[in-house]
């Protein structure tokens, strides 16, 4: 694996370098050692996986609040996504700034997110799956949300948005939010 850092603090793109011969490919896509190595958390508790028939649908801006911050590990295993994330930590030098990465079934690319971001992705293409891991149990009371279309995120989502859930486009904005976020 190849972990390249990102523009946003503490998270990072990661290249799977697959090898291959006549049967097709072999790849890691996790490595409790190089995570270490690189200062990320390397404990995944569980492992969830979704699927979205249509493109542009949008799921998120989703995160957990202190103390039961979650670290991602995503990767799109068929199909297109961008994937959006939004730092949510009041003491970072990055804080609400938000970052995009395309992720596909072809390009080998993982995107491991640590705790205190709001994480979102919206698909490019029609029948998607991404399967990603998790650092921490999903506990409901400490579920909070961005709304996507946040003017003080500004985030340009890059084809329209056809399918949300009605929990993700009623998310407060920023300003009506109770601080800190995370």
């Amino acid at each position: 694996m190849i972990f390249h850092p990102t523009t946003l603090n503490d998270a990072w793109l990661i290249e799977l370098e697959p090898r291959g011969d006549q049967r097709g490919y072999f790849a890691r896509t996790m490595c409790q050692e190089e995570f270490e190595k690189q200062g990320l958390i390397s404990r995944f508790v569980q492992q969830n996986t979704s699927f979205s028939s249509e493109r542009g649908t949008l799921r998120g801006l989703h995160y957990q609040k202190r103390p039961h911050g979650e670290a991602k590990l995503i990767r799109c295993l068929r199909g297109s996504i961008v994937d959006i994330i939004v730092d949510v930590r009041e003491e970072s030098s990055t804080y609400l700034q938000h970052q995009i990465f395309e992720l596909t079934d072809k390009n080998f690319y993982q995107l491991y997110v640590p705790p205190g971001f709001a994480h979102s992705f919206q698909t490019l293409t029609d029948n998607v799956e991404v399967s990603y891991l998790v650092s921490a149990p999903y506990t409901p009371e400490a579920e909070r949300g961005l709304r996507y279309n946040d003017e003080r995120l500004n985030i340009n989502w890059p084809v329209p948005v056809t399918v949300i859930s009605e929990k993700d486009k009623s998310w407060p904005l920023i300003g009506d939010q109770e601080l800190p976020l995370y």
